[in-house]
């Protein structure tokens, strides 16, 4: 709110903005008369993909989420022939195969883990398999499970409890779990219940990188390393801030990359024909634009003049 004051009418707005669950101060923007543009819309289409700056700091997190667990663990990653014997590798389990989720298991392999991993879309299969990950299949309809702009989508309570059952035993058989399972602008499903944990080997850890939006585990604690039945249960908020260096460095490529797409002769270019600018601006001449907020805030539809202008 500190910053909103320093901004003045007819300005462009570029950041994350949180506009699905954070509605109201998209209409704070609106009233400031900016034009405001929010990074986590950006659709998620080849043309826009080096605009993409949730999956830049996805990677990051998948990356660190890995580290961690390997930090907590009181075991060591990869499989060892040592003199005094052979050394077991670590079982990690992921949940969740969007960008955070395929560096998480692309980085374990690499340590040497043993990775499995689980996601509601069936279509991703291939990609964890490619990394060198198993891909659990379990057996439940998921035909709905993915939106057009590519991003899970909210199953129902009975689908969630249905899939918690049949992961009970996926969970207990590995010593690491790091979960990714998160909804735009919804509270994060929990996959990994209290009795979940109980049966999992004393030492274990679970990294939950929906900490945010809290947690996929029952006994996450947003911004809280805690130890709950002999299971260090990691909540880390915003970790592609321990990363700053390259965090920062794909940051700013995909907002300057952006900035070349809206600017035409050093001028600022709204064409709400292209996707791209369409479904990242919030805020036009003192109104609130994306469908998704005003339905959020309880405004009617813009009629399709108004859209098309």
């Amino acid at each position: 709110m500190e910053d909103l004051e320093l901004t003045r009418e007819g300005q462009a707005v570029v950041a994350f903005l949180e506009p699905l669950s954070a509605a109201e101060s998209v209409k704070k923007l609106a009233e400031r008369r900016l034009k405001a543009f929010a990074m986590e819309l950006m659709p998620r289409i080849t043309r826009a993909q080096s605009m993409d700056a949730l999956s830049s700091l996805a990677t990051v997190a998948g990356y660190k989420a890995v580290l961690l667990a390997a930090d907590h663990l009181p075991r060591m990653f990869p499989m060892m022939m040592t003199a005094a014997g052979t050394v077991s590798p670590a079982r990690v389990f992921v949940i969740g195969a969007g960008v955070a989720g395929l560096q998480a298991i692309a980085t374990a392999r690499r340590l040497g883990a043993v990775v499995s991993a689980y996601d509601v879309r069936p279509a991703v299969k291939e990609q964890v398999e490619s990394l060198g990950g198993k891909f659990v299949e379990l057996e439940l309809e998921t035909v709905e499970s993915e939106d057009k702009g590519g991003y899970a989508k909210a199953m129902d309570e009975e689908f969630y409890r249905k899939q918690r059952e049949m992961m009970t035993r996926v969970v207990a058989e590995n010593h690491v779990v790091i979960t990714t399972a998160a909804v735009p602008g919804k509270k994060a499903p929990v996959l990994i219940t209290e009795e979940m944990v109980k049966g999992m080997t004393p030492g274990s850890v679970i990294v939950d990188l929906a900490a945010e939006r809290g947690g996929n585990c029952e006994l996450t604690r947003a911004g809280e390393t805690a130890l709950s039945h002999g299971v260090t249960i990691i909540g880390p908020i915003n970790l592609p801030a321990t990363v700053p260096y390259h965090s920062s460095q794909m940051y700013s490529k995909n907002i300057s990359t952006f900035l070349l797409h809206l600017v035409k002769e050093g001028e600022l270019v709204i064409d709400l024909s292209d996707e791209i600018t369409r479904e990242t601006l919030l805020t036009l001449d003192g109104e609130v634009l994306n469908p998704r907020v005003r339905e959020i805030l309880g405004m009617p539809a813009l009629e399709k003049k108004k859209e098309e202008q």
